[in-house]
């Protein structure tokens, strides 16, 4: 009789068996390279770095302070608000997100054993050695399967659907600050044509005296029919140009409303409060005249470009899926070892199916290895390297682009504040000489076409003065763009 210590207990049998198998578990490497980001030669400075619009204190602009309150607009401010909670593309933006959260969330269960509850019964007949027999069989039982992540496919998995998860809140992030640059810029130039529209209400009511002055000349017989057409058409041409400016204001305020979610019928934004005095040059040239104020963007250093915009966060976060996608591609090549188990009852009737004698179980464990498949495990592995190489150089492209978006605006500010200043320089030569050539047509020392000369010159200064302060205001909020709208990285990393 054997003693009882020499005889295997199933417990002891079961324990080396754990040990060796959590050690192989945990001498499991994940296959492929890991995540390194992209080297960029970024420079140390931006090259516009100076200008006269940067002697004011830059506004402060940051996650916790929305950018478009620089601007001082409560209408503004209210416009925005709403477009964050009621735009289409933000809630497409939203869902994708959920999205990916979902696709990552699916990739991480593959780390658990997935576990099945079955139970039936089956009634048939059977013929052994002439006996015929019919009967009952009633089963009820577990089963469970798992496969271990020996070398890191799981992992990869997951790491790949984190960084697209992440890129996706990137994506949510740049699709809200895409909406409310693009918003802002439609408000702001609707009030630039409300200034407009206020230059051309004077305008008009000025050559409508013109007029008036030269039909009067006309009847006492001083002037020429020509002087009449001459001021005829100067009003006319003015009033056309007035009605093309509310075109452009209608077709920026179906924008608008389409951008916070609404119809175009549903929406109307009330006019900017007219000035009780005719434009000036101060006037055309300042945001002051619009109840805006002109913000001084701090630029920051090109190197924390990387960390504040979006789109740049998004395209690194890429290549790192496509670079966590290479692991999960070549550890294909490796064997699959699937681990299973069942246990339960299998019994002639309901009666007798939870007895000691019923009870059925099985342990069990697969090895699969793919020997030849005509070279599809390199194509897939290939396919993922090219996928990385081509998220590299998007990343790239993105960095540099946003690089260039920076520059272009602050030379663009630059270029503007210079303009400006000669802008309003011209306004005041043109209006003095406007005055100046009416005064001299009253006194009989000049024709009507040095009226009519002067006055054009006048106009076209004043809404050139006008326009370039709505490129001023535009390109501002570009600048805000440009450098992220205060977004930083952390903002999604920190939620995952």
């Amino acid at each position: 009789m054997v003693p009882s210590a020499a005889i295997p207990s199933p417990r002891r049998a079961i324990a080396p068996t754990a040990i060796a198998l959590a050690a192989l578990l945990l001498a499991g490497c994940a296959v492929g390279p890991d995540y390194v980001r992209p080297q960029m030669d970024v420079p140390t400075a931006y090259k516009e770095t100076g200008g006269p619009w940067k002697t004011a204190t830059p506004q402060v602009i940051d996650a916790d302070h929305p950018w478009w309150e620089v601007y001082g607009d409560s209408t503004l401010s209210a416009l925005i608000v709403q477009a964050n909670a009621a735009n289409q593309n933000i809630r497409q933006a939203e869902a994708q997100y959920r999205e990916a959260q979902a696709i990552t969330a699916a990739a991480r269960a593959n780390f658990f054993p997935t576990v099945g509850l079955n139970a039936g019964a089956t009634r048939g007949q059977s013929n052994s050695t002439g006996t015929v027999k019919l009967g009952t069989t009633d089963t009820l039982g577990l089963s469970a399967s798992w496969e271990p992540d020996l070398w890191g496919a799981v992992r990869r998995s997951v790491e790949a659907g984190t960084a697209s998860q992440q890129a996706s809140a990137d994506d949510l992030a740049g699709a809200r600050l895409s909406i409310q640059t693009t918003l802002a810029q439609d408000y702001l130039q609707v009030r630039v044509i409300d200034l407009q529209r206020d230059l051309y209400a004077s305008t008009t009511a000025a050559y409508a005296k013109a007029l008036e002055l030269t039909q009067h000349q006309y009847a006492a017989g001083t002037v020429l029919r020509s002087d009449v057409a001459l001021a005829e058409s100067q009003l006319k041409t003015a009033q056309a140009q007035a009605v093309d400016l509310e075109a452009q204001r209608s077709l920026l305020e179906h924008a608008i409303a389409v951008l916070t979610g609404q119809a175009p019928a549903s929406f109307s934004l009330p006019r900017l409060e007219s000035a009780a005095q005719p434009p000036t040059a101060e006037s055309l040239s300042s945001a002051a005249a619009l109840h805006v104020q002109l913000p001084v963007t701090p630029t920051g250093l090109p190197s924390e470009l990387l960390e504040r915009r979006p789109d740049i966060a998004g395209a690194e976060r890429r290549v790192q899926a496509a670079n966590a996608n290479i692991g999960v591609a070549k550890a294909a090549y490796f064997p699959q070892i699937v681990l299973s188990a069942s246990g339960g009852f299998s019994a002639g009737s309901l009666a007798s199916l939870f007895n000691t004698p019923s009870r059925v179980w099985s342990l069990g464990a697969a090895l699969a290895q793919t020997v030849f498949d005509g070279g599809l495990r390199k194509a897939h592995s290939d396919q993922a390297v090219a996928a990385y190489d081509v998220s590299v150089a998007q990343y790239k492209q993105t960095v540099l682009g946003g690089f260039q978006q920076v520059e272009d605006n602050l030379a663009t500010l630059r270029v503007l504040d210079s303009e400006s200043g000669l802008q309003a320089d011209a306004v005041r030569a043109a209006q003095l000489a406007e005055r100046l050539a009416l005064s001299q047509y009253r006194a009989g020392t000049a024709t009507y076409l040095s009226v009519v000369t002067a006055q054009t010159l006048s106009l076209t200064n004043q809404r050139t003065a006008a326009q370039v302060l709505g490129r001023q205001l535009a390109a501002s909020v570009a600048l805000i763009a440009a450098t992220g709208g205060g977004w930083t990285a952390a903002e999604t990393t920190s939620g995952n």
